[in-house]
């Protein structure tokens, strides 16, 4: 077994489509794809994925071969970092990378917790989808980030806020009219739910709306980005649950309200690499409570 197959795997799971994964993530033909992943089966002596209406889905032992195939790339990334940082002599830069949307609360901070060593590092930002600034977090691509609690090899998290999950749907849609919205009037709502890629919100509400005894069969997936979410909002009428921080972002044709009774809430937080030797790291960890400000949550202005 290869690490190439284990790419392959991991991205035709995170796309749920070889097609979409061979096009987009791997560059390759589907044909060539499909080929790699028969023979990956044929040397775990499983079947792994099965074929659905929208693409394919993972099998019970797809699922299991999931998470330690993501282990195994994790490694294999920092073995490689590992071999680098040994190799550098120095390090002068210091990049900071951001679940797309949270760079308008937490840059400004951390620039002003910085303010006196921005003249001599070379301070990079970029904005990644959680996954991916994970990815990039356990690769050593980026020093710090602000995003979901997604579990890799040798990176550390500490949770430091707690968002609200607002509900999202058109400015004249007929639950807009209330201050707050039950939950059980979702139910009977278009919902547009969450794929794999968004996986930390879609556990949240998914646990969230079992809590409350509500089933929920959503009509479309928010594939990548909150922004595609609010899009659909726009374009079928539907709700979804999305986190606070999207209002800013969002049109005069879509709303937000707060739901009724307990409300669901999603964790942000302060990822790092435990090995990372780089001072200005030190430094925003020994000051965390500088950054995040008194209390854990964060009051949204409304």
């Amino acid at each position: 077994m290869e690490l190439r197959h284990l790419r392959y795997f991991v991205a035709v799971a995170d796309e749920g489509n070889v097609t979409a994964a061979a096009s987009n993530r791997l560059f390759t033909s589907q044909p060539s794809l499909s080929r790699q992943l028969k023979d990956l089966e044929q040397e775990v002596g499983a079947e792994l994925f099965v074929r659905t209406a929208r693409g394919v889905a993972l099998t019970p032992a797809g699922v299991a071969f999931l998470e330690q195939a993501r282990l195994a790339l994790g490694y294999a990334a920092g073995a490689v970092e590992a071999a680098r940082r040994a190799a550098r002599l120095s390090r002068e830069a210091f990049s900071v990378g951001f679940l797309t949307g949270q760079e308008v609360d937490w840059l400004p901070r951390v620039t002003q917790l910085l303010r006196d060593d921005l003249p001599n590092i070379e301070f990079r930002v970029v904005s990644l989808q959680s996954p991916s600034l994970a990815d990039a977090l356990q690769r050593g691509d980026v020093d710090l980030g602000f995003l979901r609690v997604e579990p890799r090899p040798n990176v550390r998290y500490e949770v430091i806020a707690r968002e609200s999950l607002l509900v999202v749907m058109p400015s004249d849609h007929r639950l807009a009219g209330g201050a707050q919205v039950d939950p059980h009037d979702i139910a009977r709502e278009t919902f547009i739910g969450y794929s794999d890629i968004p996986h930390v919100l879609r556990g949240v509400v998914s646990n969230y709306f079992a809590d409350q005894g509500i089933e929920i069969e959503p009509s479309h997936y928010v594939l990548d980005d909150f922004g595609t979410g609010i899009s659909l909002v726009s374009s079928t009428r539907g709700v979804t649950l999305l986190p606070a921080y999207v209002e800013p972002l969002m049109p005069r044709s879509v709303i937000s309200r707060p739901l009724a009774g307990v409300q669901p809430t999603i964790d942000i937080a302060l990822g790092y690499r435990s090995d990372n030797p780089s001072s200005v790291l030190a430094k925003v960890l020994a000051n965390i409570t500088q950054l995040v400000g008194p209390g854990l949550a964060r009051a949204r202005r409304r």
